[in-house]
């Protein structure tokens, strides 16, 4: 006699299967399908989150993906270069980055699909970026950017930034001076100190760093929205039935998790700011004091025309084809998100 337990597995299977084809042997769910809620046993996603790793730990929240039947292999991985050279050798399913990697996915030939997006809750009182200013530099506005050497980098956030701030004081690359050069740990104070740059932008927690080290050195802010937070993913790993029911499970507790780090910021300090990244407890402190807590948007709406606009702007820069981003999200995880924060989702996009 068939068993109960037999028969709701059939169910599962059924229900998991539902909107998939088959090419090959191998079950392809189709992107307009409805996400399955059964997660497959044995089912791994490959994730580059490290702050949301910390933060599942020290929470607790954990134990809602192993109760799920989720099962993460962590890489410490985040950014777009590397998750980008890490999506193309098959090592990962998912990154967390800003939006300008799904931009250079897609313009590169990397099909990916944004499944969470993240907001600060008052972006502009809490900006990811400053412009630093070399030493004896007389720079106090946008406007005196005209004629400076500014380190830029074209497949990063900050080159975007660089790009958004000279349109917004009308200016073009034409009255400036980009200077390629990738962004990585220190290579723009160092770059500013040196004066081999006159403008660059820093991530807030360098700034204090930068202005104690360099006498005469300064900074300003851009007055631009640089908030953008996602997780992307490879196409086909949403397009893997199995996979993306875990997704959908951890879409969900990403979120729990998020709403926990703003209520637990010390408890996010020690988890990930000293434990993973190797801050001290007072740098870890600087870091909070100039982040605001993260919002999660109730619509992607807003967050979808900015990154158009920003597309938008690359593609006439940098001379890369025109993009819709509306290809490049995966909306059915809008409302995961949205029904796991509940009615602490954000209206009005945080603005």
């Amino acid at each position: 006699m068939t068993s109960r337990r037999s028969i709701a597995g059939a169910a599962a299977l059924m229900a998991l299967l539902a909107g998939c084809s088959h090419s090959g042997g191998k079950a392809t769910l189709d992107l307009s399908a409805a996400l399955p809620a059964q997660v497959p046993t044995g089912t791994v996603i490959r994730i580059g989150d490290p702050a949301i790793q910390a933060d599942l730990q020290a929470s607790g929240l954990d134990k809602e993906l192993t109760d799920a039947g989720v099962r993460i292999e962590w890489a410490n991985i985040s950014g777009g270069p590397q998750s980008i050279q890490a999506f193309r050798g098959n090592k990962l399913d998912c990154g967390s980055v800003a939006d300008i990697p799904s931009l250079f996915a897609a313009w590169t030939g990397t099909a990916t699909k944004i499944v969470f997006q993240a907001v600060t809750v008052d972006p502009l009182k809490f900006p990811t970026y400053e412009l630093g200013v070399a030493p004896g530099r007389h720079i106090s506005s946008l406007a005196d950017l005209r004629g400076k050497k500014i380190a830029y980098s074209a497949g990063q956030a900050q080159g975007a930034l660089v790009l958004r701030v000279l349109q917004k004081a009308g200016l073009t690359q034409k009255d400036v001076q980009l200077i390629d050069m990738t962004s990585t740990g220190d290579t723009y104070m160092t770059a500013l100190g040196g004066k081999a740059v006159d403008v660059a932008p820093l991530g807030t927690t360098q700034v204090a760093t930068y202005l104690g080290k360099y006498p005469g050195s300064s900074a300003i802010a851009t007055g631009i929205r640089d908030d953008a937070s996602t997780l992307y993913c490879l196409t086909r790993a949403v397009q893997d039935p199995a996979k993306a029911a875990a997704l959908k499970t951890y879409v969900g507790v990403r979120t729990k998790a998020l709403l926990w780090q703003n209520e637990h910021p010390q408890e996010y300090a020690k988890a990930y700011l000293e434990g993973n990244q190797g801050l001290s407890p007072a740098a870890a402190q600087a870091y909070l004091d100039v982040h605001g807590k993260v919002g999660i948007p109730a619509s992607w709406d807003a967050a979808q025309a900015r990154l158009q606009a920003t597309a938008d702007l690359l593609a006439a820069e940098q001379d890369h084809r025109k993009l819709d981003v509306s290809t490049l999200a995966d909306r059915r995880f809008e409302q995961v998100e949205a029904a796991a924060a509940g009615d602490r989702v954000v209206t009005g996009d945080a603005s």
